[in-house]
């Protein structure tokens, strides 16, 4: 079982509250446009191991449209074994014919959508919650900068079985561990 979402991360910096000496206010400099990367992933559940998995890709400078859904399905495919359940949110770019298309053609990936205006149920918009506080006041100067800052929290992630944990509990699924 998998849950799918989409992100961005852009140049300019998510801010947040910050500790600063008593009279003198944080100031960032920015790169300065709106330059982004896009991001897509998947927050996996093993049936038997109950272990879970984090998978993703970065696509600077693209929105993520049809064909990089389709590229990222056939990467879970290709790492994933056996039937695949998959949850995601109503996008656009997941009922693309593209994507039905390619869904029809692999019949071990069952799509469910999630209901209407409802992320608190998808875990893996915690996942990207986590990603954007880790990287709060950051001062990427470049995309290739902005992608190696990003490599951290993911790697993180990705290790830490009780944060992703934490993810698929503080979404509103009636969930059971």
């Amino acid at each position: 079982m998998g849950f799918l979402d989409e992100s961005g991360f852009l140049l300019v910096p998510t801010i947040s509250r910050t500790w600063a000496p008593k009279g003198v206010t944080p100031v960032l400099q920015t790169a300065g446009n709106w330059t982004k990367i896009s991001a897509i992933s998947a927050l996996t559940v093993s049936p038997k191991k109950r272990r879970l998995g984090l998978y993703c890709q970065f696509h600077p400078n693209k929105n993520i449209r049809a064909p990089q859904v389709v590229q990222f399905l056939e990467h879970l495919l290709r790492h994933l074994r056996g039937h695949v359940v998959l949850l995601w949110d109503r996008s656009l770019t997941h009922r693309a014919k593209v994507v039905a298309h390619f869904l029809m053609r692999h019949r071990r990936l069952h799509v469910h959508l999630l209901p209407p205006y409802a992320p608190e149920l998808n875990p893996d918009e915690l996942v990207w919650r986590n990603m954007k506080r880790s990287m709060a006041n950051s001062l990427p100067k470049d995309l290739p900068h902005l992608h190696r800052q990003l490599q951290k929290p993911l790697k993180r992630l990705r290790r830490s079985q009780r944060l992703l944990w934490s993810c698929i509990k503080a979404s509103d699924l009636p969930w059971s561990q």
